[in-house]
């Protein structure tokens, strides 16, 4: 089974990032790497992070922007759980998130998982591509969202509609140029519909 190995973010400034990942407590999940290419605006994707308790997503909302991250949306409450989202000095945006509306014990910086949520123009068209390169799917809603079953690997795979990504975590959803974003896997060097490029892991 296809399963994604490694996550490389490209930044114009990787001691600096490594910095705020540090910080933020990601330093060991997020590898980093020197870019120039331009990137403008929404980047197409978002990294979220499933937590146990509400007073998780406060602890990594706080240590992200006490490192510089920006606030896109605030921290609260809402129907579905507890949840917030910032966006880091690289512009790599982050959603931290728990389905718990109370907590149940104290806080730490301990996430469950990680999840890449890549932004399809066409979300069926982009599931048919990945399964025919060895991705299973696990949950699938129709055109709107598609989860895929990566039981080994340390980020999960989604897609989402791009507008209607952008509109969750509240950024309008425009945007050009680099990704910068490099996916690493079994699979082998590939582009996706949508421009998010794989390489092989090392």
């Amino acid at each position: 089974m296809t399963s994604i190995a490694s996550l490389t973010l490209e930044v114009a400034d990787t001691e600096a990032a490594d910095r705020f990942y540090t910080a933020f407590g990601l330093g060991a999940h997020v590898h980093l790497r020197a870019s120039e290419v331009p990137a403008t605006g929404f980047r197409g994707f978002v990294l979220s992070l499933t937590v146990s308790q509400p007073s998780t997503v406060d602890a990594f909302i706080g240590a992200a922007l006490g490192a510089g991250a920006t606030p896109v949306k605030p921290a609260e409450k809402s129907f579905w759980g507890y949840g917030g989202v910032v966006q880091a000095p690289d512009g790599t945006i982050w959603k931290v998130a728990t389905s718990e509306k109370k907590d149940t014990g104290p806080a730490s910086r301990q996430f469950d998982e990680m999840v890449l949520l890549l932004g399809a123009t066409d979300v069926a068209a982009s599931k048919r591509f990945y399964v025919d390169r060895g991705l299973v799917v696990a949950k699938s809603f129709g055109r709107k969202y598609v989860e895929f079953a990566t039981a080994s690997s340390p980020v999960k795979l989604a897609l989402y509609g791009r507008r209607a990504l952008a509109k969750n975590v509240g950024v309008p959803m425009d945007g050009t140029g680099s990704h910068r974003l490099m996916l690493g896997s079994d699979a082998g060097s590939f582009t996706d519909p949508d421009g998010f490029a794989w390489e092989a892991a090392s």
